[in-house]
């Protein structure tokens, strides 16, 4: 969360457009982070080009480098229903069917992943991260007015992405896993076991860290690409026609022709670009140059030479062909194909289980999560996280698809409709900031989102129709968590306000110890709060009941910028109100995590004494009850409290030493 109120789990974050510290700039001043200049080129990032680009293709292209596995399949099965062909089995199927779903399927990659994101939303950096967060946070920045509708966007884009990580794991091991079956027949059984398995060992190394393990990311993934390019090469040959499909015209005949049917393919061939909306969530760990070389180098390339080849397969050969993907390889490499694709989709699932840490960092940075254990599994990078209850959540949620939807075909109904959701969100964020923050004119922004609106919203149209046979798994998650988000949200303004009427001006409480001074003692007390303006509870607890008061108090705020990092000499504001009164206001990025010590250890250099030994940090540990009247439901209430009981600790959300700590207990209704 971005600032507790007196470090209470249920307190409200400050917003970011908050009142700017003296001595620093405003939340909302920073200088223009969508620029064109390159986000690899100027954010931070460190290491060589080809060594960024090496990593890009591990982590950020993982999703997307699976889809062949199973996207043109299940396009093949949904296309050729119209044809009384829509079985586990794809029989023979009209040469123009074939054309028109590879040709949707190699338009949807350039238009949606080429075009959209990699040469436009790459662009909409917030200082060199990305993501529907980010976006939201640049949103926010240029908005004066409808900003409680941007935040919506947020959360919903947020849950969204949540529910394509549920699901990513579960498709693609699923779909790596059931190659065995060719292989061998008798390998049926053990193919949901094997799976469990590795989703079971996936998550359990999570504790761990990633960043020996994403050493290897980079190798493999290429491996991977060459391996897809290679079997696809190998034939194209088979039936060179194939190549027609770059024509968009036979997809668009294709559609116009089977109307009802060509719009359940379109659902089907989304599967093609399910991963691209990680281009632009992953950039602020490569910068936009190595993600933009890695696509249209390596990614591009291979993926749609795979594609070619498998509908050149698929010609070739108008016998039964269950799986076209592992039908490329010969019988005796099927084993290691296999493997490497075992290893390609476990990479997958580390991506955007790594993105759901990212994610609910931001989040409760700024203030849609309640606090949440974050342990750090490197010394040098800050952004490798782990969470244990959003990585036992997330393991639950894959086991339990798994097992109800057992096979990759039967959860190709489920995917795609959270990442179709997030795109369309993204896309109606980035006519904002093209408008607003790239200074473009209205209808010139609208002229170039436009398109892909409407191909993001055909999309989530196509997949919609799939609600019954299996979208209903990552809508009803997603709608779960935006529940949570809106609950948490609503719930710390209501308990915000509830407590401001009872609280006291610092101004005036000052004044009044200035004319009849308690008790001094030696050393510095510091009192977490979310508004400064007001005493906290905790400081008049320690009046009232040990009629004390320290040498130096500080008022503390840690605010949370929409920006995702601070300068370190941004860090630290401070305020004097008295001889023995001071406001400090700490400032955090949405991407840092909180450290209250090292944040104070910066105030030196800005003159003030500060020893750890010598100060105490005075938190209030409130115990929330239903009120009578309130601005929720009952129901709503009773959700919040749970939320805020089940909130970390704000002792080790703020990194403060558990020695130093002295908490005080209030009740309060909401």
């Amino acid at each position: 969360m971005a600032s507790p109120d007196e470090s209470n789990p249920g307190s409200p974050p400050p917003t970011s457009g908050s009142a700017a510290p003296a001595a620093s700039r405003p939340a909302g001043s920073e200088p223009s982070a969508a620029t064109a200049e390159p986000a690899g080129d100027g954010h931070g990032h460190h290491g060589s080009l080809w060594a960024l680009t090496l990593g890009s293709i591990g982590v950020v292209y993982g999703d997307i480098g699976t889809s062949p596995l199973y996207a043109f399949r299940e396009a093949l099965i949904a296309a050729s229903g119209a044809h009384g062909h829509a079985s586990d089995h794809i029989g023979v199927v009209p040469r123009e069917i074939v054309l028109g779903v590879l040709s949707l399927i190699v338009w949807a990659l350039v238009l949606v992943v080429t075009i959209k994101y990699v040469l436009i939303l790459l662009r909409a950096d917030n200082n060199g991260e990305g993501g529907t967060l980010s976006l939201m946070a640049l949103a926010q920045r240029v908005l004066g007015r409808g900003r409680g509708y941007i935040v919506m966007f947020g959360v919903v884009g947020a849950s969204m992405f949540y529910g394509d990580s549920v699901i990513t794991p579960a498709i693609s091991v699923l779909s790596a896993v059931e190659g065995l079956k060719l292989v061998t027949p008798g390998m049926e059984p053990y193919v949901i076991p094997l799976t469990v398995f590795i989703l079971v060992v996936l998550f359990a190394v999570q504790s761990r860290g990633t960043a020996k393990v994403a050493a290897f990311f980079g190798p493999v993934m290429v491996a991977w690409f060459l391996l897809l390019a290679g079997g696809g090469v190998a034939h194209v040959s088979d039936d060179p026609g194939v190549a027609l499909a770059l024509n968009p015209y036979y997809g668009i005949v294709f559609l116009a022709q089977h109307k009802l049917i060509g719009l359940v393919t379109l659902g089907a061939v989304f599967l093609a670009v399910t991963g691209g909306e990680a281009l632009y969530a992953d950039l602020g760990h490569f910068g936009r140059r190595p993600i933009q070389i890695a696509w249209l180098g390596l990614v591009l390339p291979s993926l749609i030479l795979n594609y070619f080849g498998q509908g050149a397969l698929v010609l070739s050969h108008p016998g039964e062909i269950n799986n076209p993907f592992f039908q490329l390889y010969p019988d005796w490499a099927l084993v290691p194909v296999v493997i490497m694709a075992t290893l390609a989709t476990v990479i997958a699932s580390q991506a955007v289980i790594t993105g759901a840490f990212s994610l609910t960092r931001q989040a409760i940075q700024l203030g849609l999560l309640p606090r949440m254990e974050i342990r750090f599994t490197s010394e040098t990078h800050s952004g490798q996280i782990y969470i244990p209850r959003i990585n036992t959540l997330l393991l639950i949620g894959v086991l339990m698809l798994v097992f109800l939807f057992r096979s990759s075909g039967s959860l190709a109904s489920a995917y795609g409709i959270a990442v179709t959701t997030t795109m369309v969100v993204d896309a109606t964020l980035a006519f904002i900031v093209i408008w607003r923050l790239w200074n473009w004119q209205p209808w010139a922004a609208a002229l170039m989102v436009a398109p892909f609106l409407v191909i993001d919203t055909t999309f989530l149209v196509a997949n919609l129709l799939k609600l019954l046979e299996g979208a209903w798994a990552p809508l009803l998650f997603a709608s779960g968590l935006i529940l949570l988000m809106i609950t948490w949200r609503k719930g710390t303004r209501i308990l915000a306000d509830k407590t401001r009427r009872s609280e006291v001006p610092l101004d005036m409480l000052v004044s009044n110890l200035e004319k009849k001074p308690p008790h001094r003692v030696p050393g510095t007390a510091v009192f977490l709060t979310s508004d400064p303006d007001y005493a906290p509870t905790a400081l008049l607890h320690n009046l009232k009941h040990n009629k004390v008061l320290h040498q130096k108090n500080v008022i503390m705020t840690v605010a949370t910028a929409d920006t995702p990092r601070v300068p370190e000499e941004e860090r630290i504001t401070i305020m004097p109100v008295s001889e023995h009164f001071s406001r400090v206001k700490m400032k955090y990025g949405y991407m840092e995590s909180p450290n209250v010590p090292r944040g104070l250890a910066i105030a030196r250099k800005l003159g003030w004494s500060y020893d750890i030994m010598s100060t105490s940090f005075f938190v209030s540990r409130r115990s929330i009850k239903p009120a009578a009247q309130s601005g929720m439901p009952l129901w709503q209430d009773k959700l919040f409290i749970a939320l805020a009981r089940n909130a970390s600790d704000a002792t080790d959300f703020f990194q403060i030493p558990t020695g130093r700590v002295v908490e005080v207990g209030t009740q309060v209704t909401v």
